[in-house]
């Protein structure tokens, strides 16, 4: 054998070496491909039936939000009365108040005078039940 000719044998070789080795790779590849492709539809299937329930779900929270509003409203309405009445009870409180101050002793002085009598018994029979223990 020439040394070309043997050259090209061993080109030769080399290159079925190489066609066989990409070939491997090749078939590996498509396998794996194969593999993904199963999962991806899987992937995607069970997606879809996730999402059929989220729909679902979202309707469901969507009626039931829309049968709270009228309550919320109504709180928001008695929250709103709520707070008129508070204001009101201390328009009140505070013309008392000053009518208190400028009438003196008369009906605040009278309260004053009985709760201050009743608190003084109340003391009194405390300390006497005090003293006999």
């Amino acid at each position: 054998m020439e040394p070309g000719q043997l050259a090209l044998l061993i080109f030769a070789v080399a290159f079925l070496i190489l066609v066989i080795f990409i070939g491997i790779f090749l078939m590996r590849l498509t396998r794996s491909l194969g593999v993904i492709t199963l999962d991806v539809d899987t992937i995607a299937r069970s997606s879809n039936e996730i999402l059929g329930n989220a729909n679902t779900l979202l309707n469901d929270v969507n009626g039931k939000v829309k049968k709270l509003d009228p309550t919320i409203q109504a709180v928001a309405d008695l929250s709103e009365t709520v707070s008129h009445l508070n204001s009101s009870v201390q328009n009140v409180t505070n013309r008392f108040s000053s009518a208190k101050a400028t009438a003196g002793a008369g009906a605040g002085g009278v309260a004053a005078a009985v709760a201050k009598k009743a608190t003084s018994a109340a003391m009194n029979k405390f300390k006497s039940k005090k003293t006999e223990v």
